[in-house]
């Protein structure tokens, strides 16, 4: 059985790769934020880099979000399709949302779940963080896998939020994804969870 390691043990590993990765690492000189809506924070930092040249940096400051897969009783999981209008198409994704402020992450699954599916889920598992972006943003996702579905009611979505939901095994997301179907960074990160969690019982 592999042993439960603390949050300290990490924030030492942290600290180590940080040595480790010295010659790598660059300190922030000062910085502005450029422009700031619903959604977006931008910013704009000068830095100063390991071997002691000034540059800048251009980013999006993201308060966070999670993404969980859902999984049903009968082996399939459940798929939302909706419009991403920056990409102007329709897209397949799991259930996500961003993290309100205050918010602990299972909090926000467990919220996002019921309002975009309609479900609730009896076991709830944290299985891993991605960061999608890291060229230009700061935005953590933190993946949740959901067993033991029960549907409590209707969705409640967001305002000027659309989605239709499906149901597809793993073999078929899989397809999807070798197929270009499914091209959404979490999701297909998302499914690689689902895929070591059931066939291997990570």
């Amino acid at each position: 059985m592999t042993p439960r390691l603390s949050g300290r043990y990490f924030l030492r590993m942290k600290d180590m790769k940080s040595e480790k990765h010295s010659h790598l690492v660059e300190t922030l000189i000062d910085g502005a934020q450029m422009y700031r809506g619903k959604l977006l924070d931008v910013r704009l930092d000068r830095v100063r880099l390991a071997n002691g040249v000034e540059s800048t940096r251009e980013y999006v400051k993201h308060q966070g979000a999670v993404v969980v897969i859902p999984l049903l009783e009968n082996g399939k999981m459940i798929f939302e399709r909706q419009f991403r209008y920056p990409l102007g198409q329709v897209v397949t994704e799991f259930p996500a949302g961003k993290i309100d402020p205050g918010e602990s992450i299972e909090t926000t699954a467990k919220r996002e779940l019921l309002e975009e599916t309609g479900y609730t889920a009896r076991e709830w598992r944290h299985v891993g963080v991605m960061h999608p972006c890291v060229g230009y943003s700061d935005e953590r996702l933190e993946i949740f896998f959901a067993r033991g579905l029960v549907r409590q009611g209707d969705q409640n979505l967001d305002h000027g939020e659309l989605l239709d939901l499906f149901e597809m095994t793993l073999q078929e997301a899989s397809a999807a994804v070798r197929a270009g179907d499914i091209t959404d960074a979490k999701t297909i990160a998302a499914l690689f969870w689902a895929e070591k969690i059931i066939l291997s019982d990570w």
